[in-house]
C-alpha cells in the first residue's frame, strides 16, 4: 500500500510543481509527473538532511518535496535551454 501512496503524492506533487514553474519543455504525462513528483522529494530530503533540517530517516514533508520538484524543473529548463 506504501508503494500506492507514493505515487499519488507524487502525482500531486508532480502537478503542483508544474503548475508552479510551467513552461515549454517540461516533462509531461502521467508516469514522468510522477517521477518528478517522486525526485522531488527526494532532492528535498537530501537537501533537508545536509542542511540539518532533518534527521536520517525523516523524509521532506508535503511542501518540502513540491519545492524540491520545482528545483528540479529549474534544472530541467536550464539544461534543456542549452541543449537547444
Amino acid at each position: 500500500m506504501g508503494i500506492i501512496w507514493t505515487i499519488i503524492i507524487g502525482f500531486i506533487v508532480g502537478l503542483i510543481a508544474r503548475f508552479l514553474h510551467p513552461g515549454p519543455n517540461e516533462p509531461t504525462g502521467f508516469i514522468l509527473t510522477t517521477i518528478l513528483g517522486i525526485v522531488g522529494a527526494s532532492v528535498a530530503t537530501y537537501l533537508g538532511q545536509a542542511i540539518g533540517w532533518y534527521h536520517a530517516g525523516e523524509g521532506a514533508g508535503f511542501i518540502g518535496a513540491v519545492v524540491g520538484a520545482v528545483i528540479v524543473l529549474f534544472i530541467w529548463s536550464a539544461a534543456t535551454r542549452r541543449m537547444a
